[in-house]
């Protein structure tokens, strides 16, 4: 709250609150989750008459500016991150950076287990590219590699949401499996119009 000299402000704080919840429960873009996001409020005017300062009207409303807010700013998309731990021979370490490179991975480690030719990398792999990384890597390195997968953390996609890429296409295919409006959402939206 930076607002300076709001009159009834404390009555619609709750309404505000729940319209915040609601907007970052189902975000505007593929209807996720949002993470990370903070909003200021900056001003409000409100209507004299305690009847237009209902739930029914400030929810809808504060989801709406949220909305359309996080619309101007430069929204993006999280993507999970697996840490993988690859158990392979030395001589067939090249085919395992080939098969990472295409699936948009990257080593990090890498350790010779002393006393053998057996190197352990680590490295870090999208989850959305992990499907059948297993058995690219098994066909690519004659069998030799051994992936085990974990959860590390989330990271950023690169890209725009508004200039194609990855993250449009990611953005595009959830909202067409979930049944929702074709395209990313326009801000005309979600401005109100007087």
């Amino acid at each position: 709250d930076t607002t300076k000299g709001v009159n009834y402000l404390l009555e619609i704080k709750e309404s505000v609150v729940g319209g915040f919840a609601w907007a970052t429960q189902n975000g505007p873009l593929a209807e996720e989750q949002m993470r990370g996001c903070r909003f200021n409020l900056m001003d409000v005017v409100l209507h004299a008459d305690a009847i237009h300062r209902g739930m029914g009207q400030i929810m809808p409303t504060s989801r709406r500016v949220c909305f359309s807010s996080l619309m101007t700013a430069e929204p993006g998309l999280l993507e999970p991150v697996y840490l993988c731990n690859i158990s392979v021979p030395q001589d067939a370490m090249g085919n395992v950076y080939g098969v990472l490179t295409q699936r948009r991975g990257h080593v990090f480690s890498e350790e010779q287990r002393p006393g053998t030719p057996q190197m352990t990398l680590l490295a870090y792999l999208p989850v959305m590219e992990s499907f059948g990384f297993t058995a690219d890597l098994r066909s690519n390195t004659g069998g030799k590699a051994f992936p085990q997968c974990s959860f590390d953390h989330w990271e950023s996609m690169s890209g725009s949401v508004y200039g194609g890429g990855k993250v449009a296409d990611t953005i595009l295919a959830v909202r067409k499996r979930k049944g929702l409006k074709d395209g990313i959402p326009e801000l005309g939206q979600y401005l109100d119009k007087l």
